[in-house]
Order: structure tokens, then C-alpha cells, then sequence
């Protein structure tokens, strides 16, 4: 990879070689800038990651970016709203099939699967299963680029929650699997679903595992002072964060409870 481009301020316009992100206008605390929507490709045919929301605006400025480019398919990282709900419009507007896990989410085109490798214009997207944010996460390699692609599985700023169609244990295996693959891979930036490049995958991994060793162990420490619903645990772990998270918080300490429930 002879190039990484993060501007300042924004992740919109974020790029690698043959990689480029179109900032979705939908920012939120969960969705933190807006969702990212990647354009795969650097000749005349394209893969598009991630339409976003179903925003008008975002879908024509995607189709209009493109030129004379051609979208040979959409690709999902996973079916939340946010990510796959302007997938049927888009798919209509560039005359492309839509590719995810989940068969809810597809249109017109075969499925995903770990292993896979969607090509376009000879540049190779490899696909990794990476459950637990929700069932159905996926992360996309480009070796060419030696980036990955990582959805809400790593995110650019914070942490993800794990969301009630995911799992604790399946995101922990999914991060240590992305860690092994960083290493192997010699990665040199995760490209997230949310928020700005990462540029060194490892130290952002590694981040990641110690952040959710450190929660565990808050969580057992809370329920050792008497705390048991998801609510409790929050007003004492997350006493510090800004109460508008506290439901998505609560949904990630069901899911450790879950976890260590199950130890």
C-alpha cells in the first residue's frame, strides 16, 4: 500500500489506494461521524461497502461520485439500519446486485460466507466472519492494500457495543482472530464501518482485548458490591459516561452478563 489519506476533522474522503469513504450523513452517539460507505476499486469497475441508511442525498452523492464507474455488486458488513437500509435503493440506482451474510439482506446476488473472495477489476476482497456485534459481522481484506475493512466490529473512535442479535463470546473469538490476522497480514489500517482510519491495526486490537478484559472485571466487581440488573451495573460502571449511552451501554453489560453467566 503506497498511500493512506485520513483528512483532518472528518472521515469523509478517508482513502488507501483502492479504497475511498463517503461519509453518510447520519451522525448520532451511536453512529459517531455518520456511517462510512467504501468505495472498493481504482479503475472503471467498483464494489460499494455499506450504502448506509436510506438516505436519499447519501445515495445519489454515492451513484454521482462514481462518474462512469460501474458498480458490479454491494457488499454488507452486517444488516443493521444504518448500514443496509439504503441497500435496495442504491442496488436500484446502479443496477447492482446486493452480497451479505444474512439472506434478509440480500437482493439479487448470492450470499457472503467466510472464506469468500469477491474480485473487482482484478483487485481481490477477502472475506473474514467476524460475529458478535451481531450475528451476521463481517470484515473485508485487501491485501492490496493490506487494509481490512472491519464495519462496526472495530470501530474509528470508542468502542462497539455488542448489539441484542450478537454475542460476547463471539466477539471476543472475532477479536482475537482479527488480531491474529493483523499480525500475519502485516495490516496496515483498519477501515471502520464509523469513525477515522485506524493506522495501526495491532495497537488498535490490542486495545480492544484489554478494554474488554478491564469491563469483565468491572462487572464482576459491581455484582460482588450487590448490583445484578443490566441497569445497576451501569450506574456503577458507566458512572462517568454521558447517560445518553447508558442504553446501548445496558445492552452490552446484558451481554457480558450473558458471558460470564456462562463461564
Amino acid at each position: 500500500m503506497s498511500g493512506l489519506y485520513i483528512p483532518v476533522g472528518t472521515p469523509d474522503g478517508s482513502r488507501t489506494d483502492h479504497a475511498e469513504n463517503l461519509l453518510a450523513p447520519n451522525p448520532s452517539v451511536m453512529t459517531l461521524d455518520g456511517t462510512n460507505t467504501w468505495v472498493i476499486g481504482a479503475g472503471e469497475e467498483v464494489v460499494v461497502v455499506d450504502p448506509g441508511p436510506d438516505d436519499e442525498s447519501h445515495l445519489l452523492r454515492v451513484r454521482d461520485h462514481l462518474k462512469e464507474r460501474r458498480v458490479t455488486e454491494v457488499l454488507l458488513t452486517h444488516g443493521h439500519f444504518d448500514h443496509s437500509g439504503g441497500a435496495r435503493r442504491f442496488a436500484d440506482l446502479v443496477k447492482a446486485p446486493v452480497r451479505a451474510l444474512d439472506p434478509r439482506h440480500r437482493l439479487g446476488g448470492e450470499g457472503l460466507a467466510d472464506g469468500d473472495v469477491v474480485t473487482v477489476a482484478g483487485l481481490e476482497i477477502h472475506v473474514y466472519a467476524t460475529p458478535g456485534h451481531s450475528f451476521d459481522s463481517l470484515c473485508f481484506w485487501l491485501p492490496q492494500d493490506r487494509a481490512m475493512l472491519t464495519g462496526d466490529t472495530i470501530l474509528g473512535r470508542g468502542t462497539t457495543i455488542i448489539a441484542r442479535d450478537g454475542g460476547l463470546a463471539d466477539y471476543l473469538r472475532s477479536l482475537d482472530r482479527l488480531r491474529a490476522a493483523a499480525e500475519s497480514l502485516a495490516a496496515r489500517a483498519l477501515l471502520p464501518g464509523h469513525g477515522p482510519v485506524l493506522p495501526d491495526p495491532i495497537g488498535a486490537l490490542d486495545g480492544y482485548i484489554a478494554h474488554r478484559r478491564e469491563r469483565l472485571d468491572q462487572i464482576r466487581a459491581a455484582r460482588a458490591q450487590g448490583a445484578r440488573t443490566p441497569r445497576e451495573i451501569v450506574k456503577i460502571v458507566y458512572a462517568e459516561v454521558d447517560r445518553s449511552l447508558w442504553p446501548a451501554a445496558e445492552m452490552s453489560v446484558a451481554a457480558q452478563l450473558d458471558y460470564l453467566d456462562r463461564l
